[in-house]
């Protein structure tokens, strides 16, 4: 028979705070300096869609109201707060900084104010709404979208009325306890997987448009034809007129038309030139933008495989970024931190984004597109178990975000799957893509062959079938791929090294990366790695993608702080350590960072400790992380609790996710201020957090080895003083232990007790075995 085991441990985050006029953005423990800039009144003021550009349009993005229901709660009379749309529920820019359950539904609410004209169509845009969401115009329902990336908009004419609307958008996100796509959001970030963002989190906005209008433009560059391919999408046939280049050509909606393009000039992350594009159909009219650039696999020299772009050898040197923000989550700041983060990779000497399994707003890609940034683009896996449903999902949305990413010439490469993260049907989704977009690269499986300390996680046979790349991933030192005929060989993933910088990390109790070094190490270490990129890329490796740019949230193995502000290699010596394999590095973006301080932290730790020995003002907290970052483990648990008893109430949030972290004994300080918290706590992680200690402190030492019993009226009066949390766990751990022990004498009334009072927080799964043997117990 089956043992059921009895371990569950979640954590947690958050200080810095803005307000203005009514809005507060919560503290969060670092933030970037683009926070202070959000103006609640002019929120994303970009227009939101660079590449389909009309004259006018208006931002919906600002203060709406929200509430948080259950998930049967009809629409609701009453909200009970502000939030600042886009930025998601959980951030702190959003005013709110609330978790969203998968048993709990967010609703939005605002009015605006439409000026109807006769022969116009008003339309409803929505950037990105993570996961599902319903919306209301006036009471009418007008549509609803499933898939948290991509961009979807409603026809909303028939609804709304002359002057003041209401406008109602309700939501659902389960994160990863749904079927759908959902990034490396879960609902318990640790290590590689990051806090979720629910709801709207890119901009809302009408537009007036005529009654035939242009839905969308495909636009194909082909350089060896010295040409364009133009598809004009509308509802309706109807003429249309091109102008671009100089040039003006007419032809029909819905059908390719090819333009001429004299004397190209390519785009390349060097030189990015753009051309400017008109298109005209009947009484509407849209500006747009183009690059001549290809992107193709083919020989050298020597005859090795290499990825080629406009034709030539070109080593695609790139780092993943993962597109997370301290203080806004998925959602930039403004338009200019958007534009910082590739500015600063540009700067730091690379020529390549591997956008790791998010889809950016189109303005992201516009800057790539302008700044001059080879884009790899993720799909966003779907969920790694495949429950039912889940493969169809995936499908259609990755069928949306092929669509809408399609006129980008930044995008040169798709990458179908990550390390076997829901992998399925990979020859058949592979060639579907290719099928669907000839004029890229297809990486069909990203790390399928994976080495950690040049040891193979599992084995692939067939990894790399109808992919124009053979790909592996290899931390923390650089190897090579597999070489197969007409296959470029790339290393999809390398380096993750951490390097903990004090006073810019987002938990101090979390500091992850796949190999640690001190600040002053980490150049020479970094350096190295890339000599030995040097050596593989005369072997034939035609790119590398370094883990990352800049930390996110616990996994502190970035080029720079997760806040932006410290970079820990210079941007100089960066440049030159990537110029042998990025000599065309073309305009280097002005950006600003300090640089590390290089000082030994053992040296750091040593003077802070010196410090509060002579009975000098200390920061405790800093004193804590310090003593953690040098492995001084007694050190670190006595400035912890220091930190903790100085701490006064109302406890911030950030002051609880540091005791949540700190705290694993019911002897330890935090211990009652968590039981204290217990109530307003809605995110049930805490409670488990509680139960495991108290397993662990008073459970678990009554539980004997062999064959004796433990005295379980005993333990339950000696358990009373923890409250629902101490019961819960009780419960569990003697259903859990009479199970094991085949006791069912003991066994079914206890577990009767457990599904009765804490039923509803038990894995179905588990939930049926249990029921099953207590139903099996009574005959």
């Amino acid at each position: 028979m089956k043992s059921i085991g009895l371990v569950a441990l979640f954590s947690g985050i958050v200080f810095i705070c803005f307000a203005q006029d009514g809005w507060h953005m919560q503290p969060v423990a670092i933030s970037t300096r683009w926070a202070k800039n959000v103006n609640i009144t002019n929120v994303l003021a970009k227009y939101p869609r660079p590449q389909l550009v009309r004259g006018s349009w208006t931002n919906l993005n600002g203060l709406w109201n929200y509430v948080i229901t259950d998930s049967m709660a009809s629409t609701p009379s009453t909200f009970e707060g502000q939030i600042l749309v886009p930025y998601p529920l959980e951030s702190a820019l959003s005013g709110v900084a609330k978790s969203l359950q998968p048993n709990q539904r967010l609703w939005y609410r605002r009015t605006f104010t439409v000026s109807k004209k006769s022969g116009e169509k008003t339309l409803l845009h929505f950037g990105a709404v993570d996961y599902q969401c319903q919306v209301w115009v006036n009471g009418k329902a007008v549509g609803s979208h499933e898939g948290g990336y991509t961009a979807f908009n409603f026809d909303i004419t028939a609804a709304v009325k002359e002057g003041i609307n209401e406008l109602v958008v309700k939501v659902y996100d389960p994160s990863d306890a749904g079927i759908g796509p959902r990034g490396k959001q879960v609902l318990h970030p640790q290590n590689i997987y990051y806090t979720p963002s629910s709801g709207i989190w890119q901009t809302v906005w009408l537009e007036q448009v005529p009654l035939q209008y242009i839905s969308s433009l495909s636009l194909t560059p082909d350089i060896d034809q010295s040409a364009i391919q133009i598809t004009v999408h509308a509802a309706s046939n109807a003429p249309v007129t091109i102008q671009a280049d100089g040039k003006i050509i007419k032809g029909k909606t819905n059908t390719a038309i090819l333009l001429p393009v004299e004397n190209v000039k390519l785009w390349t992350p060097a030189d990015p030139f753009l051309y400017d594009l008109t298109v005209r159909m009947g009484k509407d009219e849209v500006r747009s933008y183009f690059g001549m650039r290809k992107v193709s696999i083919g020989k050298d020299e020597k005859g090795l495989d290499r990825i080629l772009l406009n034709n030539q050898p070109y080593f695609n040197l790139g780092t993943l970024d993962q597109g997370f923000w301290p203080d806004g989550l998925y959602t930039a700041p403004t338009d200019e931190a958007l534009k910082f983060d590739i500015e600063a990779i540009k700067a730091m000497g690379f020529n390549t984004i591997r956008k790791h399994i998010k889809v950016e707003p189109a303005r992201w890609y516009y800057w790539a597109d302008k700044l001059g940034m080879l884009v790899w683009q993720d799909f966003v896996q779907p969920n790694p178990d495949l429950p039912p449903g889940s493969k169809e999902i995936f499908e259609k949305q990755c069928a949306e975000m092929l669509q809408q990413l399609h006129n980008h010439p930044c995008i040169t490469t798709w990458v179908l799957f990550n390390e076997k993260w829901g992998q399925y049907d990979q020859q058949r989704l592979t060639e579907w893509v290719k099928k669907s977009d000839p004029s890229r690269l297809v990486n069909g499986h990203s790390g399928e062959i994976l080495y950690v300390n040049e040891k193979l996680r599992s084995p692939s046979p067939n990894a790399y079938v109808s992919s124009d790349i053979t790909d592996i991933h290899s931390y923390p030192d650089p190897m090579n791929a597999m070489t197969l005929p007409g296959k470029a060989r790339v290393l999809g993933e390398f380096g993750g090294i951490g390097v903990f910088v004090p006073g810019h990390q987002w938990n101090t109790n979390s500091a992850w990366g796949y190999v640690n070094a001190k600040p002053a190490d980490l150049k020479t270490r970094y350096s190295i790695m890339n000599l030995n990129l040097q050596l593989l890329a005369r072997e034939g490796l035609s790119a590398s993608i370094y883990t990352q740019p800049f930390d996110v949230e616990g996994e502190q193995n970035g080029l720079m702080t997760y806040d932006r502000e410290v970079i820990k290699i210079p941007f100089k010596a960066l440049r030159a350590i990537h110029a042998p394999l990025n000599p065309q590095m073309g305009t280097i973006p002005d950006v600003t960072a300090m640089d590390a301080d290089l000082t030994d932290p053992a040296a750091t730790y040593q003077q802070a400790l010196q410090e509060y020995v002579d009975d000098k003002e200390t920061d405790l907290k800093k004193l804590a992380m310090l003593a953690a970052q040098n492995g001084d483990a007694a050190g670190k648990k006595r400035f912890n609790q220091l930190y903790i008893q100085s701490l006064k109430t109302p406890y911030l949030k950030e002051d609880i996710d540091f005791i949540i972290g700190s705290t694993t004994t019911i002897t330890d300080p935090g211990f009652p201020i968590l039981q204290q918290q217990l109530q307003s706590h809605a995110d049930r992680s805490l409670r488990v957090k509680l139960m495991n200690i108290i397993y662990a402190d008073v459970i678990s030492p009554y539980i004997p080895n062999g064959e004796a019993k433990p005295d379980w009226e005993e333990l339950r009066n000696k358990i009373t003083p923890y409250g629902a949390a101490g019961e819960e766990i009780y419960l569990r751990a003697r259903t859990i232990h009479t199970y094991n022990q085949q006791d069912w004498q003991q066994f079914r009334p206890v577990a009767k007790e457990y599904l009765e009072k804490y039923g509803g927080t038990v894995e179905e799964k588990e939930r049926k075995m249990l029921q099953q043997a207590i139903d099996r117990s009574g005959n």
